[in-house]
């Protein structure tokens, strides 16, 4: 495998991970906004703050970019991942709040109502 096929397979794995992360933003998001909250929204908030973790440990950056560094010069933001520039590059800006609005009404409604 080259380094071109090398950074194409971490540019899947990224763009799925980064996927599921945001269907799990929006299912808190879903879940605050219905009040359909379950066992799921708990996992949903769990796995969010988990990767929150791992973006700490890893000083902002996700290990896979830290990985994509070494088959990429690129200065793009989207250079390890398949997203348009603007939003990788305020993709923990955007999902960040929207987690933060989602987290305030899934603990309102279940914990004031």
């Amino acid at each position: 495998m080259n380094n071109s096929q090398k950074l194409l397979a971490i540019k899947l794995i990224h763009t799925l991970i980064w996927s599921i992360f945001v269907l799990l933003i929006f299912h808190i998001l879903y879940s605050g906004l219905t009040g359909k909250i379950n066992t799921s929204t708990w996992l949903a908030i769990a796995l969010i703050f988990g990767e929150g973790i791992i973006l700490l440990i890893f000083k902002m950056f996700c290990p896979l970019t830290i990985i994509a560094r070494k088959y990429s010069d690129s200065e793009k933001d989207n250079f390890d991942i398949f997203l348009p520039n603007w939003l990788a590059k305020y993709n923990k800006l955007i999902f960040t709040s929207i987690f933060i609005v989602a987290l305030i009404l899934v603990l309102i409604r279940s914990f004031i109502t």
